[in-house]
């Protein structure tokens, strides 16, 4: 019976360690600390805007290859939206935020079932007011990613953005 529980540990040892060592279709090849974001902030890291008036910030987010994730606003009402969470900091407004239209979507096993999802590169616009001065907006994109059979956890791509109002 030892060598039996023994022989089982190896194999399980063996499968997790090569399981380990490959690269899934999501992950990057940056080093960076968010290789298992499935999206990624893009761009801009600082904007500047005419103080006191209403400004258009445009968010830029990228998809990693080979996945898709639910638009702001999915087809099915159990599927979580991709939304925008932001934490406004002292003298910054932040309004409506405008999320492009979803593109329809099909997987191979439900061709006629459409999804409303992102994928690739997308922008989202962030309607803003600032005071004179500079400000660090800190945001979170939450989304929920998904490959061609399965979904995954929610997730929150970090994003901050330095506002210079002039």
């Amino acid at each position: 019976m030892n060598v039996r529980r023994s022989i089982v540990w190896v194999i399980l040892t063996l499968a997790a360690g090569l399981a380990a060592a490959q690269k899934m279709p999501w992950e990057t090849n940056d080093g960076q600390s968010d290789a298992k974001q499935f999206v990624k902030f893009l761009y801009p890291e600082q904007v500047s805007v005419t103080a006191n008036h209403d400004s258009v910030v445009e968010l830029h987010f990228k998809v990693n290859p080979g996945l898709h994730i639910n638009s702001h606003t999915p087809h099915e009402k159990s599927f979580i939206p991709t939304q925008l969470l932001v934490a406004e900091p002292s003298g910054v407004t932040v309004g409506p935020v405008d999320f492009p239209a979803g593109e329809d979507f099909s997987l191979a096993i439900e061709p006629n079932e459409k999804l409303s999802v992102y994928t690739g590169e997308f922008v989202v616009r962030a309607h803003v007011k600032a005071k004179t001065g500079e400000h660090l907006i800190q945001a979170e994109l939450r989304y929920q990613a998904c490959d061609a059979t399965s979904c995954f956890p929610p997730r929150k791509a970090p994003v901050t953005v330095d506002i210079v109002a002039r």
